[in-house]
């Protein structure tokens, strides 16, 4: 509980100082420093091995996210078909990153880092989207650093590892037997599988 209180304060302030260093260095940063901070903090608390997969998955997932609107701007009807042709396309090849790097770079850090450029830059890419080429920049950099901050702060104070499993956990009269025993083969858990403990 206490630890959830301080990673939680310590956001909250980079949140804050993110806003400030938008005035200060006179950045378009404000719309953005609660979803990046956000984001940012999910992208750190999540454990998932190896660590690097994380960011790596962000930036995958960031990077074609911004792919489709590429495609939206140069190929595809500016109507709800070309929206859904471009959803569809930037999360299939997410997928299919996922699969290909076995889990390494996982796919809910792909959705995070596509869920950041989507949340900074739809208004203004459905405002002008003839201006892709000159704006996207802009709305990417602002986004990755509120991000980046978010992604510090819990790092500094907080940083995450996977728990420690006591191999002399007792089991509970409801649970199933350890089938490792029996098998010779360690047991995968549904946690394993979403934290990304499973080999």
């Amino acid at each position: 509980m206490v630890r959830s209180l301080v990673t939680g304060l310590c956001l909250a302030v980079f949140a804050a100082v993110i806003i400030g260093l938008s005035n200060v260095l006179g950045l378009d940063l404000e719309h953005v420093a609660l979803l990046g901070a956000a984001l940012g903090g999910v992208l750190a608390l999540v454990p998932h091995r190896p660590a690097w997969g994380k960011p790596a998955g962000f930036l995958a997932g960031f990077l074609l996210a911004w792919l489709g609107f590429a495609m939206r701007a140069a190929w595809l009807p500016d109507s709800s078909g070309g929206r859904a042709v471009a959803a569809f396309l930037v999360v299939a090849l997410m997928a299919v990153v996922a699969a290909v790097t076995g889990g390494r770079l996982p796919l809910w850090s792909g959705l995070v880092g596509a869920a950041s450029i989507v949340g900074s830059y739809e208004s203004v890419y459905t405002n002008a989207p003839s201006q892709f080429l000159s704006e996207s920049p802009a709305a990417a950099t602002t986004v990755l650093l509120a991000v980046g901050l978010g992604y510090l702060a819990v790092n500094l104070l907080a940083p995450q590892g996977a728990p420690a499993r006591s191999g002399s956990r007792r089991r509970r009269p409801s649970e199933a037997p350890d089938e490792s025993a029996a098998t010779g083969r360690p047991s995968t858990t549904i946690e394993d599988l979403v934290t990304g403990a499973a080999s």
